[in-house]
């Protein structure tokens, strides 16, 4: 099961924020960049990125290939920053609603992208994605509360239920999803691993798992459901606070 340590960018800085609240953040460092060697120094395989500024709606990502890199929101700057510094694989979402959005985040780095709000209110662009893109580099952010998707950097909150949605985007030929449960997120309360086992098992997707990590106790519940889908998970806040060192997130990944 892979680790994925969460770097959230808000305007260049990396940030964790209670429950995707914008107004409860906490700031860990001005330079991604040197947070992305940290990880990966102490054995990340993987990153997990986040442009909350896009997700807002705070900053909108240029469309079409970068000549400067100084003309572009600061964060996605710090995407192309973040991939000067580390060689392993970065996993990009947050505001890509357009073709030219993704197509700008993979030129600039990005290994493969995450597509949420687009999801709900676009689905055929999802589409469009895969088919100009892959399926391996198109992944599916869902964000639930309730068991109801959460759009607009969990803002608003749609009519459409979680599971629904997982199945129609294994329809439109999605691989895997990223799946958050809002009210656990940031608070390090446990990983909800019914719901997110339960999606993987209803939708037959690759799932990677959100919100709420707090101990090895939550990897290993979610080793114990690998079967049923779950590929990975991403933790954040406990890696910040010190509640979990990555070192015991990766050991327990593999028992």
């Amino acid at each position: 099961m892979i680790i994925f340590p969460a770097i959230d960018l808000r305007r260049g800085r990396c940030v964790r924020l209670q429950q995707g609240d914008p107004n409860a953040e906490t700031v860990y460092g001005d330079d991604p960049a040197s947070m992305a060697r940290h990880w990966v120094s102490h054995g990340a395989e993987w990153l997990h990125v986040v442009n909350l500024d896009g997700a807002f709606g705070e900053a909108v990502p240029a469309g079409g290939a970068a000549t400067e890199l100084s003309l572009l929101p600061i964060n996605l700057q710090r995407l192309a920053q973040m991939r000067s510094a580390v060689t392993v694989p970065i996993q990009f979402g947050g505001g890509l609603r357009t073709l030219a959005d993704v197509a700008l985040a993979l030129d600039l780095g990005a290994t493969r992208v995450v597509l949420g709000t687009v999801a709900v209110q676009q689905p055929t662009l999802v589409q469009e994605a895969i088919a100009r893109f892959g399926a391996d580099r198109i992944v599916v952010g869902i964000d639930a509360r309730d068991g109801y998707v959460a759009t607009h950097g969990w803002q608003e909150l749609s009519n459409t239920e979680a599971v629904a949605l997982a199945i129609a985007m294994k329809e439109a030929g999605v691989k895997r999803v990223v799946y958050t449960d809002i009210s656990r997120d940031g608070m390090l309360q446990g990983v909800n691993v019914a719901a997110t086992a339960e999606l993987a098992r209803r939708s037959g997707l690759r799932v990677i798992a959100s919100g709420g990590v707090h101990s090895v106790a939550d990897i290993q519940a979610l080793r114990q459901v690998a079967g049923d889908g779950i590929e990975g998970v991403i933790i954040g806040q406990a890696l910040y606070q010190g509640a979990l060192k990555l070192s015991q997130a990766l050991e327990a990944a593999k028992i």
